[in-house]
C-alpha cells in the first residue's frame, strides 16, 4: 500500500474538487492508488450530484456579456439552491464564462462537465437554467440590477437612452414592447373583468363603456414597456421618453433570478432537529 501523503491529498483535490477528508478517505479505500481513488470519489459525487439534483435550485446568478461590437450580447441565469453558494465565486465566474460563450453558442459539453464539478465541490444542485441572445439592429445596452437581474436593450439613439431603458426594464418588468404584442386573450380576460367591474359600479351604459376603455387601456399600458410611466419621470411614457430623446427601441430582454420556480418553503428549526436526529 503506498503512503497517503499530504501532496497526495492534495493532487486528488485538486482533481476532484473535493474535500481533503473524502479524498483521504477515498485514497485509503483506493490503497493510495490516485487513479482508483479518484474513479471512485466520482462515482460517490455522481450518486451525490444525481440527490442534489431533486432539490430546488431557485438561487443563483444572471451572468452577462456583450460583444466588442456592441451588437451580440447574451443572458444566461446559473441557479442555485442557496444564496451562500450564489456569492462563491467560483459560481460566479462560471456564470459570466457561459453568458461569454452563449454570444456565439450554445451550452454543449464542456460547460456540463465543468457545472457537475461545481456540483461535487459545492454539494448543492446547480442548474444552467436558460439563456438568451439577442442580436441587435442598433446597439445593445447592458444593465444588470446587483446579480438577480440582467437587461440587455436593443437602441437607436444616444447611449443615455438605451442605459435608461435598460434600467426601466429592470424596475418595470414589461411583459410587451407594445400594445400590438399583447396577446388577443390577456385583452379579453382583463376586459370582461372591467365589464363585470362597472356593472357592479351602477353607472349609466355609456359611462361605464368609458370605465370600461379607461381601465382597459391603463392595463394594457401597465403591461407594455413604451406604454409605463418612464421610471426616472412618471409623468411620462418610455415611447415619450424615448422621442425626446430622438431614440427607438427595437428589442429588449431581461433575466430575473428564480422567477416561476416554485421556492419550497422550509421549517428550519424543523430541519436542523431532523438532521440531529439522523446524526445519532
Amino acid at each position: 500500500m503506498a503512503e497517503i501523503t499530504a501532496a497526495l491529498v492534495k493532487e486528488l483535490r485538486e482533481l476532484t474538487g473535493l474535500g481533503m477528508m473524502e479524498c483521504k478517505k477515498a485514497l485509503a479505500e483506493a490503497g493510495g492508488d490516485l487513479k482508483k481513488a479518484e474513479e471512485l470519489l466520482r462515482v460517490k459525487s455522481g450518486a451525490k450530484a444525481t440527490k442534489a439534483a431533486s432539490r430546488i435550485a431557485a438561487e443563483g446568478v444572471i451572468g452577462a456579456h456583450v460583444a466588442a461590437d456592441g451588437k451580440t450580447g447574451a443572458l444566461v441565469e446559473l441557479n442555485s439552491e442557496t444564496d451562500f453558494v450564489a456569492k462563491n465565486e467560483e459560481f460566479i465566474a462560471f456564470a459570466q464564462s457561459l453568458a461569454e460563450m452563449a454570444v456565439t453558442r450554445e451550452p454543449g459539453a464542456a460547460e456540463e462537465d465543468r457545472r457537475q464539478k461545481l456540483v461535487q465541490k459545492l454539494g448543492e444542485n446547480i442548474s444552467i437554467r436558460r439563456f438568451k441572445r439577442l442580436q441587435a439592429k442598433g446597439k445593445l445596452a447592458l444593465y444588470l440590477h446587483g446579480a438577480k437581474i440582467g437587461v440587455l436593450v436593443d437602441y437607436e439613439g444616444p447611449d443615455e437612452a438605451g442605459k435608461d431603458v435598460a434600467m426601466h426594464v429592470a424596475f418595470a418588468k414589461p411583459a410587451f414592447m407594445t400594445k400590438a404584442d399583447v396577446a388577443p386573450e390577456v385583452v379579453q380576460r382583463e376586459r370582461e373583468i372591467q365589464i363585470a367591474r362597472a356593472k357592479e359600479s351602477g353607472k349609466p351604459p355609456e359611462i361605464a363603456a368609458k370605465m370600461v376603455e379607461g381601465s382597459l387601456n391603463k392595463f394594457i399600458g401597465e403591461l407594455t414597456l413604451l406604454g409605463q410611466p418612464f421610471v426616472k419621470d412618471d409623468k411620462q411614457t418610455v415611447e415619450k421618453y424615448l422621442a425626446a430623446k430622438k431614440a427607438k427601441v427595437n428589442a429588449y430582454a431581461f433575466f430575473v433570478v428564480g422567477e416561476g420556480i416554485e421556492k419550497k418553503a422550509s421549517d428550519f428549526a424543523a430541519e436542523v432537529m431532523a438532521q440531529a436526529g439522523a446524526a445519532r
